[in-house]
């Protein structure tokens, strides 16, 4: 999950749109808009302090030609297999520009852009029209995905589209855990439940202990592979002041799922609000040292 689907195509159309000839100030207007109708406050954009005023700082500021591949999802899944083993890698059965006439792989499955987020299709039984889905990612390979967010890295990832064997028992998508990782060290794991249904998520410490608000969910248990998965995102979190790396426990073995840089497009709300200026402390503490 990179890119929140909480704007509305017709406040998109609203929001002052990306004209490179225009410069940074149209960004900076409509990242400031966006930043105070989620969060009730006109952001720091010079002076970051929060998570997710620095969310926003890095998408207007920081320009990084290593980020492209690390979130290109077709691209990374060599780098991640040099550098924590192949085996924390989901397989791909095929990855191209234009999906084939008739589905030829077995079920279940996902189609997926591999220049975006929130751009997927899982295949299983009845659900799939096979045409509809075509038609979908027809579409994602029509987009300029991050470009109205100004999520600066996604224009610089081939536009693609890829197919991969599902992971879990369907049609339940696994829990996600996104280790957050300030300069190569991991501080907090958030775990989304109800992917496909009722989406919530809950944040952890290293300890286990839950940092977020109090909900009616009681907290998941710890997954035993939790420190293979923190070993493994500090790993490849190597290099930058934040990074999230998101993985899955399947039948007790973990998987790497994607790395994101621009968490929720800085537009998610944390409860308690304190914690989004924790996490941005930790962000903060990894530009200053260096880490």
């Amino acid at each position: 999950m990179c890119t929140p689907r909480l704007v509305s195509h017709a406040m998109q159309k609203a929001l002052p749109q990306c004209q490179p000839q225009r410069g940074m100030s149209i960004g900076r207007t409509r990242l400031s808009l966006l930043h105070l109708w989620r969060h009730g406050r006109l952001p720091d954009l010079d002076n970051p302090q929060t998570f997710n005023e620095h969310v926003q700082h890095r998408k207007l500021f920081e320009h990084d030609m290593r980020m492209p591949p690390l979130a290109d999802k077709v691209a990374v899944k060599q780098i991640v297999a040099d550098q924590i083993g192949p085996e924390w890698v989901i397989p791909t059965y095929w990855h191209g520009s234009v999906l084939p006439e008739y589905s030829v792989w077995p079920e279940p499955f996902v189609v997926k852009a591999r220049h975006g987020c929130n751009q997927s299709v899982f295949i299983f039984g009845d659900n799939a029209d096979w045409s509809a889905v075509r038609r979908k990612a027809r579409r994602w390979m029509k987009s300029d995905y991050g470009l109205w967010l100004d999520e600066w890295l996604y224009p610089h990832i081939p536009r693609g589209i890829l197919v991969e064997p599902f992971v879990g028992t369907a049609p339940d998508l696994p829990i996600d855990y996104k280790v957050f990782v300030f300069g190569g060290r991991a501080e907090f794991v958030q775990v989304h439940l109800g992917r496909n249904e009722r989406h919530r998520w809950i944040v952890f410490d290293l300890d286990w202990r839950r940092v977020s608000a109090p909900s009616a969910d009681a907290d998941p248990a710890r997954p035993d592979t939790l420190p293979a998965m923190i070993a493994a995102a500090e790993q490849l979190a190597k290099g930058f002041d934040f990074v999230r790396v998101d993985l899955y426990e399947v039948d007790g073995r973990p998987l790497f799922g994607e790395m994101t840089f621009y968490p929720g497009s800085g537009l998610d709300p944390f409860n308690p609000v304190s914690l989004d200026l924790e996490m941005g402390r930790h962000w903060s503490a990894a530009k200053i040292t260096g880490r």
